[in-house]
């Protein structure tokens, strides 16, 4: 058997949640560390540190609330545009074939952090599901964190 070592998984298996990562991210000191893309005055974006996909991002408000009716209408207004700006940049530096864009409310339906909403944008390529997740339980994702920063970063 073949094995595909992904070493900087361990922390995402192992890490117990102690507080909110996007509160967090937020008050932290780096962008850059965090992988935060954009800061506007409502919400702001960040790429997933543990991907479905090349190019995942993670598009948030700042407030710390559970679900999208609790937000007002300028976050609500400001989020969606933030997931258009963030779409068209994924477009022009990736350019991907196709999106997964949604939310996951509420824990049972696979939100990791279910206390502050998120909206998911996961850029697709036609060919980019195959055997590993189905037969090896394992994704390849083709750039690294820090070389996809700095290109989004860029564009």
């Amino acid at each position: 058997m073949n094995r595909l070592w992904a070493p900087w998984r361990i922390e995402y298996v192992s890490k117990k949640n102690k507080g909110c990562i996007f509160c967090s991210s937020l008050k932290s000191g780096s962008d850059k560390d965090k992988y935060i893309l954009e800061r506007l005055d409502h919400c702001f974006s960040m790429l997933n540190i543990f991907p479905y996909n090349n190019g995942h991002v993670m598009v948030a408000p700042n407030r710390h609330v559970a679900s999208l009716d609790k937000l007002k209408e300028k976050e609500l207004l400001e989020l969606l545009k933030l997931i258009n700006r963030t779409k068209n940049k994924l477009d022009k530096c990736l350019r991907p074939e196709g999106y997964n864009i949604g939310a996951n409310i509420g824990r049972i339906a696979g939100a990791g952090f279910p206390g502050h909403v998120h909206i998911h944008i996961v850029p697709r390529w036609n060919g980019d599901t195959n055997f590993m997740p189905v037969i090896g339980n394992t994704k390849v994702i083709s750039q690294s964190l820090q070389e996809l920063y700095k290109k989004l970063k860029k564009c």
